[in-house]
């Protein structure tokens, strides 16, 4: 009777934990840990880019995520300004520059009355160059990375390496206690650097690959990868919105970069063609076996971030025949990694997640040329008018101490001194500008602050405004103009071109599955914290996806 009653029991403890909560389980399970988590950072990915190149995919790279993992269609950054700095600590803290402290790539420091960079650290030294290049370090990030927390939760067993041709994109999203983080150095070096925040000295296997010349054997021809007549998803390779590189009459294939790497830093050209990218995923390959990452009961966490679709964006622009040609070859280095992770790693025993610092906006000469609204700015037209009002005004135009990063800083000693109260100066410079051509909004730093604002630009820029590193009137331009050259593409705006990127994870303890619904990039982080089991990064906001996990 005692078994009958049990098994009776069990059965209706069962259906009423299924009736109450489907996340109810009557069984605890602790989850199998994966050996290696891989983030990938694709530096000025539009999400379309997952649609438009489809059919010039594979299937062991992009296709590979989609096919096994999970992928998220409506994935946006929350805050501004999009640009490369912020869009990786976003990306590895789970919050917003509200609360990392990475407000832009670099930015005006009220305190030393000097722009700094969001990486930059003179208290270091370099490793593998004598260049101040690598005085790097992730010193002026104010929160912890998922990596940071792994770090934690092991004890400090868990290694953490970071990787990028930018410094940036190697160190914010290593974090703190990374074990090391890698950036390439080009000029006439074409090495990977690192510095004494991370180490002593650069460990025998970077200095191995760097001696071995692999970047120099990226200096030949790049010429398409498939024939030219099947790149129909971009527009002609002779047209006006490129730049391209020194030395060459034209933006057309094929570019010779031996023949022209010295008119364009060297090896520093690499960085603007999709060979910087396998240099990159080499570098990548090189550190799970230098590192033995993924090779015990711990996780270890890679960071390898893709910058060389940036810099071909920034240059070609968004519809080029060239970033097309960078994302099928990229398409095949992605292919080229996952399967050097399933024989070292294991098939089944890591995770990967991908997704992108930012998008894209299509060249606004282009746009303009198709009727779409568009253009570029006068900026120096724009202060000169802004000028003679600060004098008109206040009598001078120290009242202003800096203009930078679409946002305007205050001279508090000089308000002081004039007997002006900060908050009215403020609401007069928002009412100035707004009678300025192509200024379709701006705040000031009292309403920003003051004022609950969740939806909308408004939000956007309340999630991206540090109080403490932050200006005092915030200006947002109208859609598709922007503070650029007539050719090539660039980013940092709200819109859903910049804020729109792809979100795709794969491997152990990850569901198969897609879904529309609206998921933001600081998400990321808690969602594969709680695959790990680990605390959340210490200011996190987003929240998990449990949907993608199993």
């Amino acid at each position: 009777m005692k078994y009958i009653f049990y098994i009776a029991f069990t059965i209706v403890f069962s259906f009423s934990a299924k009736v109450q909560g489907q996340s109810v389980s009557n069984t605890s399970k602790s989850p199998v840990q994966p050996k290696l988590v891989v983030g990938i950072v694709v530096d000025q990915m539009r999400y379309d880019y997952l649609t438009r190149f489809d059919s010039r995919y594979g299937d062991g790279g992009f296709k590979r995520m989609i096919s096994e993992g999970f992928n998220c269609k409506n994935n946006h950054f929350n805050y501004v300004p999009t640009k490369t700095a912020p869009g990786h600590a976003a990306i590895f803290t789970g919050t917003t520059p509200k609360y990392n402290g990475i407000i832009s790539n670099y930015w005006y420091d009220k305190e030393t009355k000097e722009e700094v960079y969001c990486a930059g650290d003179e208290s270091v030294q370099p490793l593998g160059t004598t260049d101040k290049a690598g005085k790097m370090s992730p010193s002026r990030m104010l929160t912890t990375t998922f990596a940071d927390e792994n770090k934690l939760f092991t004890q400090m067993k868990g290694k953490t390496i970071g990787i990028s041709v930018k410094d940036r994109g190697a160190i914010l999203p290593a974090g703190h206690t990374a074990d090391a983080a890698y950036w390439f150095h080009g000029d006439d070096e074409g090495v990977f650097i690192s510095s004494s925040f991370y180490m002593e000295a650069l460990p025998k296997w970077v200095s191995k690959f760097n001696s071995s010349k692999q970047a120099a054997s990226y200096l030949k021809k790049w010429d398409v990868y498939y024939d030219m007549d099947t790149y129909t998803a971009s527009g002609p390779d002779l047209n006006d919105y490129e730049g391209g590189f020194k030395g060459k009459e034209t933006a057309t294939f094929p570019y010779n970069l031996k023949k022209l790497k010295d008119q364009n830093g060297n090896y520093s050209i690499l960085k603007a063609t999709p060979f910087g990218n396998s240099l990159t995923t080499d570098f990548a390959i090189a550190a799970i076996e230098g590192e033995d990452l993924g090779q015990d009961g711990i996780t270890d966490v890679l960071t390898l971030s893709y910058s060389c679709t940036d810099y071909v964006g920034h240059n070609f622009g968004v519809n080029s025949k060239e970033i097309e040609d960078t994302y099928i070859r990229l398409d095949k280095d992605l292919e080229r990694f996952f399967n050097v992770l399933d024989k070292e790693v294991g098939k089944g025993e890591y995770v990967v997640f991908l997704t992108a610092d930012h998008g894209a906006v299509d060249v606004p000469a282009y746009l303009h040329a198709h009727n779409i609204p568009s253009g570029y700015l006068d900026n120096k037209g724009r202060k000169e008018v802004f000028n003679d009002f600060l004098v008109k005004t206040y009598g001078t135009t120290e009242v202003v101490e800096n203009i930078s990063n679409e946002q305007i800083f205050l001279n508090k000693a000089k308000l002081k001194e004039l007997g002006l109260k900060s908050v009215d100066v403020q609401n007069a410079i928002v009412e100035e500008q707004m009678s300025y051509m192509h200024i379709s909004k701006a705040y000031t730093r009292n309403a920003i602050v003051s004022t609950e604002f969740t939806e909308g630009i408004e939000g956007m820029i309340k999630r991206g405004f540090n109080q403490k590193r932050s200006g005092d009137v915030v200006l947002v331009n109208d859609p598709a103009y922007i503070s650029y050259g007539k050719t090539g593409s660039t980013h940092g705006s709200g819109l859903n071109y910049d804020t729109h990127v792809p979100f795709l994870i794969f491997g152990q303890g990850v569901a198969h599955g897609e879904t529309t619904e609206r998921t933001s990039i600081t998400d990321i982080a808690p969602t594969i914290s709680t695959l790990l089991g680990i605390s959340f990064p210490n200011a996190a906001t987003g929240k998990p996806l449990g949907y993608v996990l199993k």
